[in-house]
C-alpha cells in the first residue's frame, strides 16, 4: 500500500514493504570461519571434561581414577582438536575467501581454546593434585591466560616478516602447558616450566608458521599425540612411558626452537655487521 501527502504528492512505502536487503557481508560465515567455531567449541568441551571427570569427582571423593584419567586425555585431544581447526581455518582462509570478521573470530576462539582450556586446566591440577597447592596454582593459571591474551592482542596490532610468529604460537604453548602438567614432575618444577611458557608466549623469540611441509609435520605430529593420550586413557601396555615421551617431546621442541631462533637471530646480526664493515673499508 502506497499513501498519499495531500501536500506534496510524494509517495511514501512503509518500511514493511520495502524490499529486503541481502545480508552485509561482514555478517556471513565463510568455510574458515566455520572451522575458527570449531576450533572455540572443542575449547569449551574440554573446560566441561575437565570439570565434570576431573573437578567434580574429586570433590566429591569418587574413586574412580580410570574416569578421571579418561577425562584427561579427552580434555588433551579437544585441544588438539581445536589446533587441528586453528591449522586448517587459515590454510582454507588463505585459498578460499574469509570473511572480514574472520581475524576477530580467531582470535576469540583461541582465547577460548588456548587460553582458558589450558589455564583451567592448570587450576584443576592444583586443587588434585596431592603435592600442589592450590592458591600458588591459581596464580600459575592466571599468568597463562593472561599471556594468551597478551599474545593474541600483540598480534593483532604488530607487524612482523612474513612466515614467523613473535613469540609461542598459543596452540603450541597451549600443548606444551598440558604436557607440562601430564609428566607429572614435583610441583615447584612444574610451576617453573608453566611460567617459561607463558614467558615465551609474550617475548619476541620468532617462530616459523605452519606452512607446507611444517604444517604437515604439525598435523602428523598432533596425531601422533592423541594415539598417544588414547593409548594412556585406556591403560593400554606402556601407555603410560609413551605419553610421558610425547610430553617430554613437546617440552624439549619448546625449548629448542627458541635456541635455534636466538642462534639464526645472533648469526645474521654478526653477518650484518661483517658487511658494514666491509662497505666503510676503502
Amino acid at each position: 500500500m502506497t499513501v498519499i501527502d495531500p501536500e506534496t504528492q510524494a509517495g511514501w512505502v512503509p518500511e514493511a514493504e520495502e524490499d529486503e536487503e541481502e545480508m552485509p557481508l561482514s555478517l556471513r560465515l565463510s568455510i574458515a570461519d566455520t572451522l575458527t567455531l570449531g576450533n572455540a567449541t572443542c575449547g569449551f568441551m574440554a573446560v566441561y571434561f575437565t570439570t565434570t571427570g576431573i573437578l567434580i569427582p574429586h570433590l566429591t571423593d569418587s574413586q574412580e581414577s580410570g574416569m578421571a584419567r579418561n577425562s584427561a586425555a579427552t580434555a588433551v585431544i579437544l585441544m588438539l582438536c581445536a589446533a587441528v581447526f586453528d591449522l586448517f581455518d587459515g590454510l582454507v582462509a588463505r585459498k578460499l575467501r574469509s570473511s572480514p570478521m574472520g581475524a576477530e573470530l580467531d582470535n576469540l576462539s583461541d582465547l577460548v581454546s588456548f587460553g582458558l582450556a589450558p589455564a583451567y586446566f592448570v587450576l584443576v591440577y592444583g586443587m588434585v593434585a596431592a603435592d600442589a597447592s592450590q592458591r600458588v596454582a591459581a596464580v600459575g593459571a592466571i599468568v597463562v591466560l593472561l599471556a594468551v591474551v597478551l599474545r593474541l592482542a600483540r598480534f593483532s596490532c604488530v607487524t612482523v616478516k612474513d612466515g614467523t610468529f613473535q613469540g609461542m604460537p598459543s596452540p603450541f604453548g597451549a600443548l606444551t602447558v598440558v604436557s607440562i602438567v601430564l609428566l607429572e614432575l614435583p610441583f615447584e618444577a612444574t610451576l617453573m616450566a608453566i611460567l617459561g611458557t607463558a614467558w615465551l608466549m609474550v617475548s619476541r623469540v620468532e617462530y616459523p608458521k605452519p606452512r607446507g611441509i611444517l604444517a604437515v609435520a604439525m598435523l602428523g605430529w598432533i596425531v601422533s599425540a592423541m594415539g598417544l593420550l588414547a593409548a594412556w586413557a585406556f591403560d593400554a601396555p606402556g601407555g603410560q612411558l609413551l605419553l610421558q615421551t610425547g610430553c617430554a617431546l613437546q617440552l624439549v621442541m619448546g625449548a629448542v626452537i627458541p635456541l635455534f631462533a636466538t642462534a639464526r637471530r645472533v648469526h645474521n646480526f654478526r653477518d650484518n655487521r661483517r658487511e658494514a664493515r666491509a662497505t666503510q673499508l676503502p
